[in-house]
């Protein structure tokens, strides 16, 4: 469940969200990337990852790995169709995703994906753990990826977006 007693930065009193807002997501993205195209896109995202979770940043900068594993658990709980494992490791948090619960509603109801989606995962997540020293690597993707949450100076390079897949 969402809201009070968990780490998620809104209120819902529903256990589980309603898969259809990720209609709303999708075609928001393509709006999006049709008016400002990629790089307005990836500051959408940017900025919706640095302000809207700014309250999760926080978290995770007092609580470090524990508050990223809990906000990804409470996250995922809520989301309708994923099938989510998250491991806190003694250096890196790391999402198994075995179910992409966006991807999955967007198939089973036929609508064109955004082929560039699995890439918000990378942009809000990286604005998101910014603040608070730590940086997400994601591999896969196109219904099933790995993100791995490090802290910062443990990484070298940025991450290469040709290793997430496109959706297809």
């Amino acid at each position: 469940m969402s809201g009070p007693g968990t780490s998620l930065p809104y209120t819902d009193t529903k256990p589980v969200g309603a898969a259809d807002f990720y209609f709303a997501i999708n075609a928001t993205f393509q709006f999006v990337q049709r008016r400002l195209g990629m790089e307005g896109l990836r500051r959408y995202w940017t900025e919706l990852g640095s302000q809207y979770y700014a309250p999760v940043s926080r978290l995770w900068k007092e609580g470090g790995m524990a508050a990223i594993a809990t906000y990804w658990r409470d996250f995922f709980k809520a989301e309708p169709g994923s099938t989510v494992e998250v491991h806190e490791l003694p250096d890196e948090v790391r999402l198994e995703v075995r179910v992409c619960p966006v991807i999955k509603h967007l198939r089973d109801n036929g609508r064109t994906i955004l082929p560039c989606l699995c890439q918000h995962c990378y942009f809000v997540s990286e604005a998101m753990a910014t603040p608070a020293a730590y940086t997400v690597r994601i591999s896969g993707g196109n219904g099933s990826c790995t993100q791995r949450f490090l802290k910062r100076e443990a990484v070298a390079g940025p991450q290469k977006l040709e290793d997430i897949t496109e959706v297809t």
